[in-house]
């Protein structure tokens, strides 16, 4: 499978994964509907600002769960946007941020690893 296709693939599970556990689904809606969708990915620029912002918000409130949710959002925003070959892109380790992340999130939500593992491993 091609490198994109498989990043897309996997974040639709990841995303999926952690959908009904989040009490903020603002932006993770959009990511959701983003990643299908490879004409707006030049988009997920604007998007990964306003995640971060909420990560701010909730680093300073030190929501570890609210936290642990925005920080994986950037990086599949900033991932997006950088596949869709725009100009400025983020940092090029971007898609690789995203497993620490899902780790991270999952435990944050108390959920076990290995229901990221099956994801990313598939």
């Amino acid at each position: 499978m091609h490198r994109v296709a498989r990043i897309v693939v996997d974040l639709n599970r990841l995303l999926a994964l952690f959908a009904p556990h989040c009490s903020d689904r603002e932006t993770l809606d959009e990511l959701v509907r983003m990643v299908s969708d490879h004409t707006v990915w030049p988009k997920a620029h604007d998007l990964f600002q306003r995640i971060r912002r909420k990560t701010l918000d909730a680093e300073r409130e030190r929501d570890r769960a609210l936290a642990a949710q925005y920080l994986f959002e950037e990086v599949c925003a900033k991932t997006l946007y950088n596949v869709s070959q725009s100009p400025a892109p983020f940092d090029a380790d971007s898609p690789y941020w995203i497993v620490p992340n899902a780790f991270a999130f999952a435990r944050a939500l108390r959920m076990d690893d290995s229901r990221v593992l099956e994801i990313v491993a598939a």
